[in-house]
């Protein structure tokens, strides 16, 4: 249906989050130090969140958007309520990471070879192994599925075992991406529901499975296919499969 939204723009927007606390229904998020409209179907278009910007990115559009649903927006703001009581290991939050030169990553001298205790210490540490994890919690089964550092992202959907595997796995797979993890034989858990409603929930644009070359860890690959049927979503889709002894095995 055409109806009156709002629009966000980004190139005005500072991140101050004043029209996310202002939105009665929790239709805004942040994003990348940015607000986002988390869905159509949350925003009512009386525009509270209009006069609380003090940059003027908000304004009223009229566009194709699904109808504003009350129900929807009933059962956001109580899971956001529960969020906000649950333990501070499961509460979703975007990851600033410092930005490195590519040659910070292994040509310093300290990235010479030696013991794990000794290379923890070192000052330079945080310059060799830089960390490329985005956002937080990473487990498929505690991450909300309407967080919103998934709009528009690129998902890395990864078995657990493959950063232990595959020794560059942040720069060459995490980087970049939203990272989700789990390992289907310990959980003992279809994992399709809730890919699919962190699909429908979000415009993600890509998606890449990593996985070992186990057997069990084909259902982690099945769950995704299942998850892209049940929300009858089309989204480019890439798999990688690494071996025990930490060699990609289908490049």
């Amino acid at each position: 249906m055409i109806r009156k939204i709002i629009q966000i723009d980004n190139s005005k927007c500072d991140g101050c989050g004043q029209c996310a606390e202002a939105c009665h229904e929790g239709a805004i998020g942040l994003s990348d130090g940015k607000a986002i409209l988390l869905r159509d179907d949350y925003c009512d278009g009386l525009g509270d969140c209009l006069p609380l910007c003090p940059k003027g990115a908000i304004s009223f559009t009229m566009r194709e958007a699904n109808a504003y649903d009350y129900q929807a927006v009933l059962q956001h703001l109580a899971n956001a309520k529960a969020q906000q009581h649950a333990c501070l290991g499961s509460m979703a939050c975007n990851i600033q990471q410092p930005v490195y030169q590519e040659s910070a990553v292994c040509n310093c001298p300290s990235s010479a070879v030696k013991s794990l205790t000794t290379l923890t210490n070192d000052a330079h540490y945080d310059q060799c192994i830089p960390s490329c994890l985005a956002q937080w919690p990473i487990q498929i089964k505690l991450t909300p599925a309407n967080a919103p550092y998934f709009a528009q992202s690129h998902v890395l959907i990864a078995a657990d075992c493959c950063a232990y595997a595959y020794g560059n796995f942040h720069q060459d797979y995490m980087k970049n991406n939203i990272t989700v993890i789990g390992c289907p034989k310990l959980d003992e858990e279809d994992y399709s529901q809730k890919l699919a409603e962190i699909l429908s929930y979000n415009d993600i644009k890509a998606l890449t499975i990593a996985r070992m070359e186990v057997p069990c860890c084909s259902g982690l690959q099945s769950a995704v296919q299942n998850a892209l049927q049940l929300s009858n979503y089309n989204i480019p889709l890439k798999v990688v499969v690494i071996s025990i002894d930490g060699k990609i095995l289908n490049c």
